[in-house]
C-alpha cells in the first residue's frame, strides 16, 4: 500500500526540518532520517499502532518528539500530520477525511 503526505504534512516535514537545521548543523538531517522510519513501519503495518483518534493512528519517531498521524484508506495510507507531540494536540483534526 502506498502512502501519501498531504501537503500541509509536507510542509509539517520541511519546517521541522529547517527548524532543525537552524538550530545547528546535523540535527535537521537527523530528523529527516528519522522522520521517514515511521513512514516505512506504517507502510509494513498499517494497523500496528492503537488508534489515535475514531480515524486515525499516530506512530512515533523515537528521539525526536514528533509523528505520522494517518489514516488507512481504501487504497493509500494518507499522512494527515506530521505532527509535534508537544505543540497543540488535535490540530490536525479538521484533515481527516471521514468517509471511511
Amino acid at each position: 500500500m502506498e502512502i501519501r503526505l498531504l501537503d500541509v504534512a509536507q510542509q509539517e516535514l520541511d519546517e521541522a526540518i529547517e527548524y532543525y537545521n537552524d538550530r545547528s548543523p546535523g540535527p535537521g538531517d537527523q530528523f529527516l532520517l528519522e522522520s521517514l522510519v515511521p513512514f516505512e513501519r506504517i507502510k509494513k503495518f498499517q494497523k500496528a499502532w492503537h488508534p489515535y483518534t475514531e480515524n486515525t493512528r499516530r506512530c512515533q519517531t523515537h528521539r525526536f518528539p514528533y509523528g505520522a498521524i494517518y489514516q488507512i484508506l481504501e487504497s493509500e495510507v494518507l499522512i494527515v500530520g506530521v505532527a509535534n507531540l508537544h505543540k497543540r494536540p488535535g490540530y490536525w483534526s479538521d484533515r481527516i477525511r471521514q468517509d471511511k
